[in-house]
């Protein structure tokens, strides 16, 4: 198993596949909730549901008869604690939605207790809605001695709804287990006092201890001006702040920076299956530790990749991606398991833009034709960019002339400049002769002009081959904050 590296698909069938026994000293996971929210969204702006990421929700926490079959295995062929128990949820609350996340999360938790080193340690970050369920999960997997904390994560700038009534849900939780209580590596926490304590009188002792005698002559012991961290954390969730990039679950880095300090070392290896958009895997990689990260969709390991190497282009990093198609049988099979994600991989290939306005009919089968976009510079006004707009269209079979026609069309009715078509296919020779025929157009700032209509094979693409566009083109998701290594920046428990 090699470092940095992101895996893409099923973290089921990666860890049972891919992953030795006791391989990771550190595990955070930030799975769905089970709330009814859809949390493979990956931008509020710019993107909406695809049909593979509601997929990648809805088969993993709906009772289907795949749901029903591992719910079975863990019945009959795990031990008893879990055997017995997941029966007791059955009879408890049945065969619905909230059994099959349980069933689901189960049979992960087994394989991350399995791939964690004895002297390990996870953290299972959750809401109320089903933290007294996992509790008594991970009780049955690791051993209800080895529960080590329950984390509150308090956020006070949660913003309050006053037309709901209840009180405003401002925290998370986060079960905090070790693979054998006691022998787990554990790094105290400070931070800075919100009200540094006035003192009259002081002594130092024993290092960083100072017994200090306050106004009302009471002996206390502080650490200078920081405190112990306890079991509740008060870190901002993020709400605007410069290391947000549009990922709707998305962590503070301070949260992250604050587990991996407290429970592995440097040089240690830290594992998130659950990436999202890696800020899990940027933290690790910011303090010195190898690290893992698994996500079932191509957008999350597109951002990912483009996360770290904004934040770490100085450390020119290299990432190795395991699970995406290296060949024409590779791709094939994608497009066969998954048209959607194999249209994000081929956009991925050449950097762009999932499109923007595709309708829950759009998502369910009817095809508008603009499968992405990319957004190249074509002049310069009073010294600011302008961008055109380049539409592009995957397929992964069944290709014909009219298909390049259609595109044409799609050009001429949204006022682009220009369109890609990625197929799957060799192109058929009046395809060819189609996209010849759309003609040419030309950028203020480069002598020459480029193709209105480019047929692009995946096959080319995996060679090599690439665009003839302009060679500046506008980033789609927000540009990360570079990672400054030697100033140290991120203060303990304390967001950017």
């Amino acid at each position: 198993m090699d470092n940095r590296t992101l895996y893409f698909g099923d973290n089921l069938e990666i860890l049972r596949k891919k992953v030795p026994d006791e391989s990771f000293d550190l595990i955070y996971l930030d799975p769905p909730f089970n709330s009814n929210r859809n949390y493979n969204v990956l931008f509020k702006e710019g993107l909406v549901d695809s049909e593979a990421q509601i997929q990648a929700f809805e088969d993993s926490w709906q009772w289907t008869q795949e749901t029903k079959q591992t719910f079975d295995y863990l019945v009959s062929k795990t031990n008893d604690g879990v055997s017995n128990l997941m029966l007791a949820f059955e009879k408890m609350i049945g065969n619905n939605d909230m059994l099959a996340y349980l069933t689901m999360m189960t049979v992960r938790l087994i394989e991350l207790h399995r791939v964690l080193k004895k002297t390990g340690s996870l953290y299972l970050h959750c809401d109320p809605t089903a933290s007294h369920y996992l509790k008594l999960v991970l009780d049955v997997i690791f051993g209800k001695n080895n529960f080590v904390n329950e984390i509150i994560w308090y956020y006070p700038n949660k913003i309050p709804d006053k037309r709901k009534k209840l009180f405003t849900q401002s925290s998370d939780r986060l079960l905090f287990y070790a693979k054998n209580r006691g022998e787990h590596i554990f790094n105290l926490q400070e931070e800075k006092r919100e009200n540094p304590i006035t003192v009259t009188k002081m002594k130092k002792v024993d290092g960083k201890k100072i017994y200090v005698r306050g106004e009302d002559g009471k002996v206390i012991l502080i650490t200078r001006d920081v405190r112990i961290v306890d079991d509740i954390w008060r870190i901002p969730m993020l709400m605007g702040q410069s290391e947000r990039l549009g990922y709707p679950t998305q962590k503070p880095e301070a949260l992250l920076e604050r587990i991996i300090k407290a429970s592995s070392s440097e040089g240690d290896w830290i594992l998130d299956p659950f990436c999202g958009c890696g800020t899990t895997v940027s933290v690790a990689e910011r303090l010195n530790r190898e690290w893992v990260g698994i996500d079932i969709t191509m957008l999350a390991i597109n951002l990912i990749k483009k996360r770290l190497k904004e934040q770490f282009e100085d450390k020119n990093i290299k990432i190795n991606i395991d699970g995406l198609p290296k060949d024409l049988t590779g791709a094939a099979a994608l497009a066969k398991r998954d048209r959607f994600e194999f249209e994000y991989w081929a956009l991925s290939l050449i950097d762009a833009m999932p499109a923007k306005s595709k309708s829950e009919e759009n998502m369910r089968g009817a095809d508008k034709g603009i499968d992405g976009t990319l957004a190249p510079i074509i002049g310069f006004e009073n010294g600011r960019e302008q961008y055109g707009r380049i539409l592009v269209q995957v397929k992964s079979g069944g290709v014909k002339r009219n298909d390049i026609a259609t595109l044409k069309g799609d050009i001429e009715r949204e006022k682009a400049i220009g369109g890609v078509f990625i197929t799957l296919e060799k192109p058929t020779k009046p395809m060819l002769e189609e996209a010849v025929l759309a003609g040419d157009y030309s950028v203020k700032f480069f002598k020459g002009e480029f193709p209105k209509i480019q047929i692009l094979t995946i096959e080319e693409l995996l060679h090599g081959r690439k665009l003839n566009i302009p060679l500046w083109s506008k980033p789609y998701h927000k540009k990360a904050k570079k990672v400054e290594i030697e100033e140290n920046k991120f203060q303990r428990g304390l967001g950017v």
